[in-house]
């Protein structure tokens, strides 16, 4: 899709494209993270965007964000997708940070938001359990009043990059005589607290992405939690809305179909004449871009309701969905493209060793791995069958 820019907004858009080709380390474009990315790693150009201002554009400027309009953090978006800048972490930036500034007390923000602004505390989410995945409120993780401090007991799972966490923001069961929902606090735990144990989870790509986190009788400060015992599932209903809207990707996803197009280029079909020419893989990648132009337009729409103060709604769950499959079909795709070469086991196979093994281009390398990866994305962030019930109920009236 092609936006009709202002003469404002192309001079916005090629200071941010003369800004990322002038400060993006050459080593970092494209990069992926993977087990074998330190923690520095990650915050490389986290630190560089915090140096010029612009490692927030969805905060309020009184907080630290930039003051753009939702068309200046469209074309934000797009142009780091298309430089391949390295993601940026969402857990301090785009979850618990809203929450922290929307719900906290005054001690917090002064204590916690400029640390995520920099980069100093690296943060995780603590809400999924063995026994409390989709069913969110059926967490059993407890914490118990003793003085001015909680003593907290349970198991969280799936916890994506705990391994470097300096703090994560965590669900608990405050009243377990309340109903599900009534009885939940939102604790910020220190990771380095005495009782907590961080234990790997090896992913179907092989990474070390998630963990285990094992707590016993952790103790937290009462001030470390956000807002009123036993109301934090409307804080953790707050933060949902931010990650659902986050987890479309969608420049992304565009930069991905640009990339699919040059690989289906370069690969032959069975007639011998290039993959993307053969009427059925065109036909899948038409689908495709018209799903992705789509969601395009209601990610839109959420950015100019978020500017004009309603926030992310029940679109936050329809873009969660649509923008979830999409990138398992890009990922399917790509796998497809790369016929034989995106066999997992080829991953082991040695670069180097005469004819013995089919070697493929670089570009099939990453291909399973990003295949099984993306097997996640319709799970986390509410599984997409509850995110249709939501609409169903909250749309419908079902």
């Amino acid at each position: 899709m092609n936006l009709e820019f202002s003469p404002e907004e192309i001079a916005f858009r090629d200071q941010v494209r003369a800004f990322i080709r002038d400060n993006l380390p050459d080593h970092l474009r494209g990069w992926r993270a993977s087990d074998e990315k330190a923690k520095e790693d990650f915050l490389v150009w986290h630190r560089i965007l915090h140096k010029q201002g612009w490692i927030a554009p969805a905060w309020p400027v009184e907080y630290g964000g930039t003051g753009w309009t939702p068309t200046q953090r469209y074309i934000f978006a797009e142009e780091c997708a298309r430089a391949e800048t390295p993601f940026l972490v969402p857990f301090g930036l785009s979850m618990v940070g809203p929450v922290i500034y929307t719900f906290g007390t005054p001690a917090q923000k002064e204590r916690f938001l400029p640390r995520i602004l920099s980069g100093e505390d690296f943060w995780c989410q603590g809400y999924s359990e063995p026994g409390a995945g989709s069913d969110l409120a059926g967490l059993s993780t407890r914490a118990e009043l003793k003085g001015d401090h909680y003593i907290v007991n349970g198991q969280k799972t799936w916890t994506t990059l705990a391994h470097h966490a300096d703090w994560g923001f965590f669900l608990v069961r405050t009243d377990p005589a309340a109903k599900k929902q009534e009885g939940i606090s939102f604790l910020l735990i220190d990771m380095k607290t005495p009782g907590v144990t961080v234990r790997p989870i090896i992913m179907l790509d092989g990474g070390h992405e998630v963990n285990d986190v094992f707590l016993e009788d952790v103790k937290v400060p009462v001030a470390n939690r956000i807002g009123e015992e036993n109301k934090g599932w409307t804080y953790a209903k707050f933060l949902l809305l931010h990650e659902r809207s986050g987890i479309a990707n969608v420049a992304r996803s565009k930069n991905a179909v640009r990339r699919l197009k040059e690989i289906a280029r370069a690969e032959s079909a069975d007639d011998g004449g290039a993959l993307i020419d053969t009427p059925d893989f065109r036909r899948k990648m038409a689908d495709l871009e018209i799903d992705l132009a789509a969601l395009e337009y209601t990610e839109l729409r959420v950015l100019a309701n978020e500017q004009a103060g309603r926030g992310p709604g029940v679109e936050s769950s329809l873009l969660k969905i649509k923008g979830t499959e999409i990138q398992q079909r890009l990922t399917e795709l790509t796998l497809e493209a790369v016929g034989n070469y995106a066999s997992p086991d080829f991953r082991s196979f040695p670069e180097t060793g005469g004819n013995e093994f089919p070697i493929g281009p670089d570009y099939a390398n990453p291909a399973a791995p990003m295949y099984f990866n993306m097997r996640k994305t319709s799970i986390f962030g509410g599984s997409n069958e509850i995110q249709r019930n939501i609409i169903a109920k909250m749309v419908l009236g079902l």
